[in-house]
């Protein structure tokens, strides 16, 4: 039976645009069964999305996004199925919160630097939760005719050689798999082939996931391409791992594909909801 699970999505609690309840009552709209909200290094919306999924009579799987810096490189981590008031994990959450703050004051620095008006006052308009994010310096660009869109945004000043770019050390991996194994999730690697790894550094990143217990690989994502999906889900298989599928929406302007907009499962491989731990810490879902 294939099902239209989307365990990868964010809302205006970290850098979507969407409150909560409009994201469960999108995905609804949309087709989506069971749905995950995973804001950036924060909780704070699973209450108010649980509610508005139960009133729809969907399933809601409360999750997270972490991030991590592996091998100098950020890569982010998906936790599902997490107890949002888990002491281990909050305290986790606070020192990348505490990092983010410190990023954002220095992205606007910079940024002011080479010329741009006010940036932080700038992106602090877009962020409408708690945490500041790249994305949010991304959009006010944007408004300022900086560039036609966020991603165009990101490549002329937010990554590795612009002039808004801030190197910085998130959680380890090590780290971020014990915050969410503490909080009773399910740990999955979100979007695999944005990262750009060579074939030995994914490989190397995915012993290591599995050797600390993660289970998940987002082999199907909207950050993925149809040949990247492919190359992504043999790789699963490789490894034994069970296949995630995570749009990483985040408005309905600016993500790569609409909610309920994944490709289902092939069979022959093994979704993440079959797995035991699955079972055990979230339930069936059929």
């Amino acid at each position: 039976m294939n099902l239209a699970c989307d365990l990868h999505s964010h809302s205006t609690v970290s850098d979507g645009t969407l409150t909560p309840t409009e994201l469960v009552q999108r995905a609804h709209e949309m087709g989506v069964s069971v749905l995950a909200l995973t804001d950036h290094d924060a909780t704070e919306g699973l209450p108010e999305a649980a509610a508005e999924a139960k009133s729809l009579e969907m399933k809601f799987v409360p999750g997270i996004e972490l991030s991590v810096t592996w091998s100098h490189q950020t890569v982010h981590i998906v936790g599902l199925g997490i107890d949002a008031d888990n002491p281990v994990l909050n305290q986790g959450l606070m020192a990348l919160r505490e990092f983010r703050q410190w990023r954002g004051e220095e992205i606007a620095r910079k940024l002011e630097k080479a010329g741009l008006p006010a940036p932080l006052a700038g992106a602090q308009k877009f962020a409408r939760g708690q945490i500041l994010s790249r994305t949010h310096f991304a959009r006010y660009l944007v408004e300022q005719g900086r560039a036609k869109d966020v991603r165009q945004v990101f490549k002329r000043y937010l990554v590795r050689g612009k002039p808004g770019f801030v190197a910085g050390q998130w959680a380890s991996l090590e780290d971020a798999l014990d915050w969410i194994h503490a909080a009773g999730g399910i740990a999955v690697i979100a979007h695999p082939a944005r990262y750009n790894f060579s074939a030995t550094r994914l490989r190397q990143l995915i012993t290591e996931f599995q050797e600390l217990g993660g289970l998940g690989f987002e082999a199907i994502s909207g950050s993925h391409s149809s040949d990247e999906e492919g190359r992504m889900l043999q790789l699963a298989q490789q490894f034994d791992l069970y296949i995630s599928c995570g749009s990483d929406f985040h408005s309905p302007e600016q993500s790569y594909r609409e909610l309920g907009a994944l490709q289902p499962v092939p069979a022959g491989f093994h979704p993440l909801w079959h797995s035991e731990a699955w079972q055990q810490r979230i339930g069936t879902i059929i």
